[in-house]
């Protein structure tokens, strides 16, 4: 589903956030369509932004890991929009393109740790709606992590809760960067082409 409702205007259009839409650029190598249309409400565009900033910086999950949550959440959630920017997210921050593509088959997979399954398999149950995560799932994360980090975990499936939402609901139009990665590296690895 790609549509234009809201969105579509281009950043020259918002003076005021080009500090932050540089910053935006320069951690995903490119700028979101979903942030152009945010900032048509000023006021939501400042609130995700700072939400998001405290969900990926100052972390003791790393942003590899925090990408594959994202993924994981997001395939559950049906969203191809952010499938397309975690995956490349995910990629930019480490991952190896076998293993991204090897996400939906992670609990049989030798690319993933246990530690990582174990974090995949709140991931996903979480993205579904209804929500399908068990008391079983944190007894197995408090395994490898402190409540700390689980709550790092929670935050990146909460927040990707939003964004699935948000671009599916609005049918952002997807950028050439993140649709050229899931095209050029993961169909040929099984994928279907976005």
């Amino acid at each position: 589903m790609t549509y234009t409702f809201i969105g579509g205007k281009n950043r020259e259009e918002f003076p005021e956030f080009e500090e932050l839409f540089k910053l935006v650029e320069s951690q995903m190598g490119y700028l979101p369509n979903a942030y152009l249309a945010m900032a048509e409400k000023p006021e939501l565009l400042n609130s995700f932004s700072s939400l998001i900033s405290a969900v990926f910086k100052n972390s003791e999950i790393d942003l590899e890991t925090k990408q594959l949550i994202a993924l994981a959440s997001s395939l559950s959630a049906g969203c191809k929009y952010c499938q397309s920017h975690t995956s490349h997210g995910a990629e930019r921050a480490g991952a190896d393109t076998e293993k991204i593509a090897d996400i939906l088959k992670y609990s049989t997979s030798e690319k993933y740790s246990e530690k990582e399954k174990a974090v995949l398999d709140l991931a996903f149950l979480s993205g579904q709606s209804p929500n399908g995560a068990k008391k079983e799932n944190f007894d197995k994360l408090i395994e490898f992590f402190s409540k700390d980090q689980i709550l790092e975990i929670v935050s990146v499936i909460a927040a990707f809760g939003f964004l699935n939402r948000w671009n599916d609901t609005l049918g952002t139009v997807m950028e050439d960067e993140p649709k050229n990665f899931v095209n050029n590296e993961l169909v040929p690895k099984g994928w279907d082409k976005f």
